[in-house]
């Protein structure tokens, strides 16, 4: 009679047990079918990194309109600007944007050469709150060719994603208290496998919703700089005359530029000129008294020969 009764009781406890996670799993499907309509359109579009701007006709669909201060607002923009040197300037407004509390996302760079002025390429990403501030110091950085920004209300996928990962956080724990409970393998099994499930679930909402806060709070703008065009004018002459004016041109500059090599060496050719002068007049010096040293030698020389003829006669 006892183990009749033990049997009915675990019996008793087992469908209890199953009766409530039946009741886990409606309520666990309700919640998740209730926000399936109106995130829908965001799971599909921001997971694949689409056009937020695609959501914002599902903001107006029912519910009481946030206040201003409430709403969640994602703003992009392109900016195209003329500077005298764009790798310095691209210094100059990493400095701004960071002093900002903003960071440089992207950065790209083409030196300068004779036919093009260099370019730069910066993607911005710059607190929403300081993003007019920074605009503005970045302008007196050159001219301003074109500028560009978008404003994508994203409110009522922020308001959905916080309350699908509320009620996925209240599922999960109670999920793991009745798993402290079970007895039954089989419930264990069916507890796990759903409990990884909601997790896995759980953590790609709550990267999704660190995305959209990110975008929220850091608005995003490209940011081109580059120079004045290198304008090429061709002067070859396409005529007689003009021919004629450029051939003189060209002779006057020659002759312009003789006389300025004329006039850087000569004071170096006087000098050479006075230092030659001075050698010749020092040489010549030299040979008159080697001559006059000679000369007495030759008479003595002289005089002995003829003294000498008479008495070998």
């Amino acid at each position: 009679m006892s183990a009749i009764m033990g049997g009915a009781g675990r019996r008793g406890r087992r469908a209890g047990f199953i009766v409530g996670l039946m009741a886990i799993a409606g309520m666990l499907a309700a919640c998740s079918s209730s926000g399936s309509d109106a995130s829908a359109s965001y799971d599909d579009g921001y997971a694949s990194g689409g056009d937020v701007g695609a959501y914002e006709e599902s903001a107006d669909d029912g519910g009481t309109a946030p206040s201003a201060q409430d709403r969640a607002v994602i703003v992009t923009g392109e900016m195209y600007m003329t500077v005298e040197d764009p790798v310095a300037t691209a210094d100059q407004v990493a400095t701004i944007v960071q002093s900002a509390g903003g960071r440089v996302d992207g950065r790209s760079e083409t030196a300068p050469d004779e036919y093009y002025g260099g370019a730069a390429a910066l993607t911005l990403r710059i607190p929403a709150d300081e993003l007019d501030d920074v605009l503005e110091r970045v302008r007196a950085l050159g001219t301003v060719d074109e500028l560009r920004t978008e404003s994508s209300d994203v409110t009522t996928q922020v308001t959905d994603l916080e309350s699908r990962i509320s009620t996925l956080r209240a599922s999960t724990k109670r999920i793991e208290g009745l798993l402290t409970e079970a007895k039954d393998i089989g419930d264990i099994i069916a507890l796990e496998n759903e409990l990884s499930s909601r997790q896995a679930e759980l953590e790609s909402l709550e990267a999704r919703q660190r995305g959209l806060d990110d975008q929220v709070s850091m608005s995003t703008i490209y940011l081109s700089l580059t120079t004045e065009p290198v304008v090429i004018v061709d002067d070859s002459p396409d005529s007689f005359w003009d021919g004629l004016v450029s051939g003189w041109n060209a002779l006057v500059a020659f002759v312009s530029g003789a006389l300025v090599v004329i006039g850087v060496v000569l004071p170096w050719l006087a000098l050479a000129g006075i230092l030659a002068f001075g050698t010749m007049l020092v040489v010549r010096a030299k040979q008159g008294r080697a001559r006059r040293s000679a000369a007495p030698q030759v008479e003595t020389t002289g005089q002995a020969a003829q003294e000498s003829e008479p008495s070998q006669s």
